[in-house]
């Protein structure tokens, strides 16, 4: 190369250099830093602290909170990963209006319909999860709601076979449960944990469904825990809503208690009113998982639905994220990539998907409150919170 265009690739690298980068801001570094720290002395952040994390643009800033998320949930879980699969046990024909969702029956999207399944394909896929390491098998069900009578009965005969089986967890997602009665058969039956997704906001709520309410399902959840079954309960991410709604919705997860969090991410599905839905950008995800992480510092954040189509070759960035769950399999109407796939992922990272921790980590260890961290905050508690960005 010549000392001309020696001096030209210099300067053009020089130039190139300074595009792509901003100035560092050593007070947003710092105060990462200290939130971040707070929460792995057992602190907690306010929703101020948490929304303005939220809210963080710059892609550095960005991978300095999952640096931070990723110690965070290292400080809690381990190396452990917490692997589950799900079985459509009964699809299709749903009488509810979320927007989201290729079941309801009140869009033409061709998803599949039947009646609520024989013991046969249960079997199946406990036999199928047992071989890929994978703890748990939840029923799910496409219906509003779960009531006393034949189907309650054909439900805990499900349940209680898994768990006769003893080759995964049976767990459960069967809509709405409108009285303790209901929740407390299904603990009789042998369920441990129930999938029952608050889906956002308390604020964004009606915009993706207007069948039932919020607080039908606040009340479904609270049904279940005195059941004493735990909770599954997240969300669906990219539906529209507003970062605020994002913080809003982790902030009223850990308020009852989840102890599994899954964040989905919304695949349009043609037929659906969100079919032309634009995608979220691949590190908004990974900032949202982040962020959760930096919230629910304890609970198990699954990455479930959406994940490959909108993470692409960035899946695995999820752990790094502060994930510490996996939905492997299929999901309810469209696929997943291979669990031989996911599972190589996960050991490349150098964690390990033999999960076997019983939710006992997630119990605080400043008060003997035997809650998810959602129970009212000690005082100590909430003099941590009170770090809050300037």
């Amino acid at each position: 190369m010549t000392v001309t265009r020696a001096c030209e690739f210099w300067t053009s690298s020089t130039m190139l250099s300074s595009m792509s980068s901003s100035a560092f801001d050593a007070s947003t570094h710092e105060r990462i830093s200290e939130l971040g720290q707070l929460v792995l002395s057992g602190g907690v952040i306010n929703r101020e602290a948490a929304l303005w994390l939220f809210d963080l643009d710059n892609t550095a800033d960005i991978f300095e909170v999952m640096a931070w998320a990723n110690r965070i949930r290292e400080h809690y879980k381990g190396n452990k990963i917490h692997l589950c699969s799900i079985v459509n046990a009964k699809a299709g024909s749903c009488s509810e209006n979320c927007k989201f969702c290729a079941q309801s029956s009140f869009y033409q999207t061709g998803s599949p319909k039947y009646g609520f399944v024989d013991p046969e394909p249960v079997e199946e896929a406990a036999v199928e999860a047992k071989q890929n390491d994978v703890t748990a098998l939840g029923l799910v069900a496409a219906w509003k709601g779960l009531n006393e009578g034949p189907m309650l009965d054909e439900v805990c005969d499900r349940i209680r076979e898994i768990k006769e089986g003893g080759k995964v967890r049976p767990d459960a997602s069967l809509g709405l449960i409108k009285n303790q009665r209901v929740a407390d058969r299904l603990k009789e039956a042998g369920l441990e944990c129930y999938g029952h997704n608050l889906e956002s906001s308390r604020n964004f709520f009606p915009e993706h469904c207007t069948t039932h309410s919020f607080e039908e399902r606040l009340e479904t959840i609270g049904y279940l825990k005195k059941a004493g079954i735990k909770i599954c309960s997240g969300g669906i991410i990219g539906m529209g809503e507003s970062r605020k709604d994002r913080c809003d919705l982790a902030m009223e997860l850990r308020e009852i208690g989840a102890s599994v969090v899954p964040v989905n991410i919304l695949n349009p599905i043609e037929g659906t009113p969100y079919e032309g839905m634009e995608q979220l950008p691949p590190m908004e995800i990974l900032k949202t998982i982040a962020c959760f992480r930096f919230i629910l510092p304890r609970q198990e954040i699954m990455v479930a639905g959406g994940r490959t189509v909108n993470l692409r070759d960035l899946q695995s960035m999820i752990f790094a994220a502060g994930a510490s769950a996996l939905m492997v399999g299929n999901y309810l109407t469209t696929l997943n990539q291979p669990v031989e796939k996911d599972l190589q992922m996960i050991r490349d990272l150098g964690l390990d998907p033999d999960w076997n921790a019983d939710f006992e980590d997630q119990e605080c260890e400043d008060h003997d409150c035997g809650s998810s961290c959602g129970c009212e905050l000690e005082p100590e508690h909430v003099e941590a919170e009170a770090c809050v960005p300037a």
